[in-house]
């Protein structure tokens, strides 16, 4: 059974830059408060209309393509996180393999939110472990900012969100000790609710208590009213310290659980590389395990919350900035929506 490596790795973010004091324009807000509760100072933002979800991933899969050594005729599987997709369907897998010319190779979508690039390199991994594919390009690319409401009702969330992709390329490797070495994926859907955004969705009704259409119930099926679009019903909803209480469980369980299974210490980690939810998450889980500044990558600062594309983002720039050495033990941890939660250990 064949190992597998990142042999390729690129990032892209948006020219825009949106600093909180940007955002006083438009809600009742200020830069300390958003620094306070995230450690946020600013985000990017995608263009309006020219840029989306897959123009910024064929970016960053350039990148990441070039410093692999192949091509897009070499790729032969795509997976593609995003919650942010540019349309309810068709997937962005399709459409980046359009975009960049590609073979008609398999294209695998997945919606796991925060933790969706650690699940799509666990998918890949097994798809290189097994023999079937050899250059798989694993994507997180997310345009958060045309969903947004920028008006104060909605700032718990929007001041966190930023744009951005990015991507690697996975290959098989010879070498026992390297690359992935395990990857570790989990959920709790009790509390799915608390991070959520419930239109659309057949489901929506129930959980916003708003009555149904037709009398009879017979007919079923979502409807918004103009009252439900100017309440705030169709926007993304998340119970902040209730998230934050679960995520500072599941980030380190689920690192010394990658940890445990190669039989290692947390001392062992050259660098963490954590989904960039809150710094202050990331601050905890550092202290918690004992890490120094120095085994701890965050961006949040610049880039805010990109979801899934925040890990690939972080490891690309800490890999830039030479944070990444030949033989470096990383791990990479997220937790979201759903709720699930994810890491992945690499020996570099």
């Amino acid at each position: 059974m064949h190992q597998s490596k990142i042999a390729g790795i690129g990032m892209y973010v948006p020219n825009h830059v949106y600093t909180n004091s940007d955002l006083t324009r438009f809600m009742e807000t200020s830069d300390e408060w958003i620094r306070e509760r995230t450690g946020i100072q600013e985000r990017r933002f995608a263009d309006r209309y020219g840029e989306t979800t897959t123009t910024m991933a064929v970016e960053a899969a350039k990148a990441a393509m070039e410093r692999a050594g192949t091509t897009p005729q070499d790729i032969d599987f795509i997976v593609f996180a995003t919650l942010s997709p540019d349309y309810y369907f068709p997937g962005c897998g399709v459409l980046l393999q359009r975009e960049m010319g590609m073979r008609e190779v398999g294209a695998l979508d997945v919606r796991n939110q925060c933790s969706g690039f650690v699940y799509a390199l666990s998918v890949a991994d097994q798809f290189i472990k097994t023999g079937m594919y050899k250059n798989i390009l694993v994507v997180g690319s997310e345009k958060h900012s045309f969903a947004m409401d920028f008006e104060t009702r909605s700032r718990n969330v929007s001041v966190i969100f930023g744009d951005g992709a990015g991507a690697v390329v996975l290959q098989p490797t010879e070498e026992r000790d390297s690359g992935i070495l395990s990857t570790h994926l989990h959920s709790d859907g009790s509390d799915a609710e608390l991070l959520a955004m419930y239109y659309p969705g057949a489901h929506a009704n129930k959980w916003l208590d708003h009555p149904a259409p037709f009398p009879d119930q017979e007919l079923g099926g979502l409807f918004l009213t103009a009252e439900q679009l100017e309440s705030g019903a169709a926007l993304p909803y998340m119970d902040g310290p209730a998230v934050f209480k679960k995520a500072i469980v599941k980030f380190p369980e689920v690192i010394k659980e990658a940890l445990a299974t190669n039989g290692l210490s947390e001392k062992a980690i050259d660098l963490l590389v954590p989904h960039q939810a809150n710094l202050r998450i990331s601050q905890y889980v550092q202290k918690l395990l004992g890490l120094s500044d120095d085994q701890v990558f965050n961006n949040i600062q610049k880039y805010g919350n990109t979801t899934a594309a925040s890990i690939p983002i972080a490891l690309c720039e800490a890999w830039e900035a030479g944070k990444i050495e030949p033989g470096d033990l990383v791990c990479l941890a997220a937790f979201g929506s759903g709720f699930t939660w994810a890491s992945a250990l690499i020996r570099w």
